[in-house]
Formats: structure tokens, C-alpha cells, sequence
């Protein structure tokens, strides 16, 4: 998964330049005219994370986080203050356990889900990860259309992911002892998830909020994933 959010790191920095540029022109009454969609390509969120629907037998606890990091392709609906956009990029998830760990190799295969038990090591903490390649896409409206780093934004979207990787680590309390699990077992392979960014400039508020289920029907309990943060957007 490391090398996955790397990887889509160097591809963000590396059309950088080319995205950079942005020329534009005048028309007949003399008002400038952007000639090409060079706003918002970049997006970098950095969120807060947690699971709604939770029974009481999942503990989450201290201050789950994700990250985000997205390149889009902006399309200026004509005449308006509207544009569409779509992208590519990756999401990773840390949610982190009050005093449990998660059992997904059970013995025998008896029972056939994700178990959330009691830990069996005093860990220092506790979390479980998970990373998606991911598509948003957006219908934006700016406030200033001339130039979109400046202004009054809002967008809502759609994301779709597919999931790339996920375990789960515990750091042994007074040690430096590591327990660490890769495993996608029951989890669900696909997420989509609603967004809404509201905000001015570079800067914008924003939550998501998924339609699907952390895990499959049936193969572990009911978590439905949310977060709210910082969106960084430009070029």
C-alpha cells in the first residue's frame, strides 16, 4: 500500500508542470476568457475517519485519519460558473481499536467473518488499515470562473474505489514488538462513497460519506465509513 500512495505521489508531482500553465485570451468585448480548464487539478484531503452503525461490540477509538491525493481532469460547462470533473488517485484509511484486535483467520474456517475480540496482547495501539485506488468525480461550481483559485467554491461528488490493500498492526506497550496482518479477507472489494466540499480559494471544507458497507454482508459487523477534513486543491 506504501508503494501504491507513492507511486500516485510522483505521478501528482510529475504533471505538476504540465498542469501549471495557463493561458488565456481575449474576445470581441474584450473580457478575458479562460482558453483552457487549468483549475483545481490537483486535490490533497486530509481527514478525519470513523465508522457510523458501529454495534457495541466494535470499540473505535482515538483519532482515526485518512488521506487522500486525486489528479483531475476539469470540463468548464460553457457560458456558466459550472464544471465537471473526473480523476484518478489513491485513499487510505487508519481506524484505531479501544483495547480489541481483529480475528479474520479463524480456526477451520468455523466461522466465516471478521471477528472483533478482546486483545490478546497489551498493545500500546491498535489499528486497521485500508487503501483504494480510487475515481471522484465532482460538479463544481465557482464563484469566480475567470480564476478559480480565488473565489467562492462548492462541489458535490461521487467517489468510486476499488480496494487495493488493507491490514491490521499493533504496537506491543512497552516494546517494540509489531503485530501485523495483510489481509482483505471479508472485507468488501468496491466502495462509493458521497462528497461534498464547500469553501473559498485553495481551501475548502468537506465530508464524505460511503453507500457501501466496510465489510460484506453477513462477513462482519454493519460499519459504514465517514470523514470530514481539509481539501487542498489547485493548478
Amino acid at each position: 500500500m506504501r508503494y501504491c500512495l507513492a507511486l500516485a505521489m510522483i505521478f501528482c508531482v510529475g504533471l505538476m508542470p504540465a498542469y501549471a500553465q495557463n493561458t488565456t485570451m481575449e474576445d470581441e468585448g474584450n473580457d478575458p476568457v479562460i482558453s483552457t480548464p487549468s483549475r483545481d487539478f490537483l486535490m490533497l484531503q486530509f481527514m478525519y475517519s470513523g465508522w457510523l452503525n458501529a454495534p457495541d461490540s466494535v470499540k473505535a477509538t482515538g483519532f482515526g485519519r485518512s488521506f487522500n491525493g486525486y489528479i483531475c481532469y476539469d470540463f468548464p460547462i460553457k457560458n456558466s460558473h459550472f464544471s465537471f470533473a473526473a480523476g484518478i488517485g489513491v485513499g487510505v484509511d487508519n481506524i484505531y481499536l479501544n483495547d480489541q484486535e481483529i480475528v479474520v483467520n479463524n480456526i477451520n474456517d468455523t466461522i466465516q467473518q471478521a471477528l472483533f475480540i478482546d486483545e490478546t496482547q497489551n498493545y500500546k495501539r491498535y489499528k486497521m488499515t485500508t487503501a483504494f485506488l480510487e475515481a471522484p468525480f465532482e460538479l463544481r461550481f465557482f464563484g469566480n470562473k475567470q480564476n478559480r483559485n480565488k473565489g467562492f467554491k462548492t462541489a458535490v461528488g461521487l467517489r468510486v474505489g476499488t480496494l487495493v490493500g488493507a491490514h491490521t498492526k499493533g504496537k506491543q506497550d512497552g516494546t517494540k514488538i509489531i503485530y501485523k496482518v495483510n489481509s482483505k479477507r471479508y472485507l468488501e472489494t468496491w466502495r462509493f462513497a458521497g462528497t461534498f466540499r464547500i469553501g473559498y480559494g485553495n481551501f475548502t471544507l468537506m465530508g464524505t460519506y460511503n453507500l457501501t458497507n466496510l465489510y460484506k454482508d453477513t462477513q462482519g459487523p454493519t460499519l459504514t465509513p465517514y470523514s470530514i477534513g481539509l481539501c487542498i486543491t489547485g493548478l
